[in-house]
């Protein structure tokens, strides 16, 4: 029952990020054909800033009506959502309108959109729920969460998606001479993308049964006994109704509680089945949730939004690669947390450093763009990829752990680590934005035509 329990805990958490995840990793593909191209990243992130009316709403109704907005049935309607999104998203993707003197893939961006409200709405719904079961459930549920990174970039492995390769293609073009016209053929490398093993209608498909996945094993967890129900049986397996946990008996009175219910003797005192109150001061507290704030800025705002620009210069391999690594980085973080956990605030901020450093890096290499450094060199191409899935890696482990510290709080402290969250994407999301779109900050170039100084 404990392994069922922690399989559902896994494939609910699977279900929070697993529909946005899958739009990242598919990026490599999606930007060769969609007309926004390269900034299509920063249009996604954006629009997931967008959808934190979610998230905004179900926190103020937390806040000025508690008790009124039932965590169960939003979880089921957003992720209900998410199932219908994913599904449409597998037929209309391509479908682009003719907006402001450009085309513009609103189909893509409108179900994106309703996808990321489910995303961003399971940051301070999910994890509230998940303090009904046991505190070792946390764990398998960001777990689950990683997951949702790693199996879509798993799937993206075996699609093959976006890998292309340099073609020196001929054109013949007519050159005049005084009176004579002559034929002359021009020599140029062009990009030639290779086809898919399976199309991005399969992917989608795939990511619509994952969201069901999701589904199902909400519902089945929300039949599994709450936590203070087992801690009740576990108190005294009988159908007698506890009066008071401190009516504790001494043990020479034979060790029954009121009621005449015999207790075996190695029961558990309710101090030990109950969740563990971690005291840290409002200092501490202040920092752990200004790390959140920052590390959810960068991986979830800043750099996603300059990916392309950071990786693309080195080919649609190392984007490609980069892209899944990263998100494969993001599970391994959580075994990690699970197998070595550190509560160190010490240890926190200097994994923060160290996560910032790297992404310090990959927002380097996008300035540079579209000729950085070591460009034509393999070395480059195994730094940028290595830099992306440690910049994940760190923060990830980070962000798992205080959520761990967080969850011996209350329930109320992992809202606020969801809110917190979100308006540190939001932050990233607005400040990359015009930079990207509006100011062309970044450059684009297609990476076989490349010219770059020596």
């Amino acid at each position: 029952m404990a392994l069922l329990t922690h399989l559902l805990a896994c494939t609910f958490g699977m279900g929070s990020w697993v529909a946005v995840n899958g739009l990242w990793v598919e990026l490599p593909l999606l930007v060769t054909v969609l007309p926004e191209q390269w900034d299509l990243p920063s249009y996604i992130t954006i629009i997931i800033q967008m959808a934190n009316v979610g998230p905004l709403f179900v926190t103020l109704m937390h806040h000025f009506r508690p008790g009124l907005l039932k965590e169960t049935v939003v979880i089921y309607v957003i992720v209900s959502i998410g199932v219908v999104a994913c599904l449409l998203l597998a037929f209309l993707w391509s479908h682009t309108s003719y907006i402001a003197g450009r085309y513009h893939s609103t189909a893509f961006l409108i179900l994106t959109f309703f996808l990321a409200l489910v995303d961003c709405t399971s940051s301070v719904t999910f994890l509230p729920f998940m303090m009904q079961l046991q505190p070792q459930h946390l764990t398998t549920f960001f777990i689950g969460e990683g997951l949702s990174g790693l199996i879509p970039s798993l799937i993206t492995l075996g699609q093959g998606s976006g890998m292309s390769s340099c073609f020196n293609e001929s054109h013949t073009v007519n050159i005049t001479i005084g009176n004579e016209t002559v034929e002359s053929i021009i020599y140029q490398l062009e990009t030639r993308y290779h086809p898919a093993n399976f199309s991005t209608l399969v992917f989608f498909l795939l990511m619509t049964v994952m969201m069901l996945a999701c589904l199902l094993s909400f519902f089945f967890l929300t039949k599994q006994p709450k936590m203070w129900e087992l801690s009740h049986q576990q108190l005294c397996p009988s159908n007698i109704v506890l009066s008071s946990f401190d009516q504790l008996p001494d043990e020479g009175a034979g060790s029954q509680l009121s009621g005449g219910c015999p207790c075996p003797k190695d029961a558990k005192e309710p101090g030990d089945i109950l969740p563990k109150q971690v005291s840290y001061s409002p200092a501490k507290l202040t920092f752990i949730y200004l790390l959140i704030t920052w590390v959810s800025t960068l991986m979830n705002g800043v750099l996603p939004s300059v990916q392309s620009y950071s990786c693309l210069p080195y080919g649609n391999t190392a984007y490609h690669l980069a892209a899944t690594l990263s998100s494969m980085a993001n599970p391994l973080a959580c075994i990690v947390a699970m197998v070595l956990p550190n509560r160190s605030l010490t240890l926190l901020g200097i994994l923060t450093v160290v996560g910032t450093g790297f992404g310090a890096y990959n927002m380097a290499i996008a300035v540079m763009s579209p000729c950085p450094i070591l460009q034509q060199s393999e070395w480059g191409d195994a730094t940028i990829v290595l830099s992306w899935v440690l910049f994940t890696g760190t923060l990830s482990y980070m962000k798992v752990m205080a959520g761990v510290i967080l969850r011996g709080r209350s329930h109320s402290a992992l809202v606020l680590y969801g809110v917190v969250e979100q308006l540190g994407s939001l932050l990233g999301a607005v400040i990359m934005f015009p930079l990207v779109n509006i100011y062309g900050f970044f450059k684009s170039a297609d990476y076989c035509s490349l010219q770059c100084p020596a």
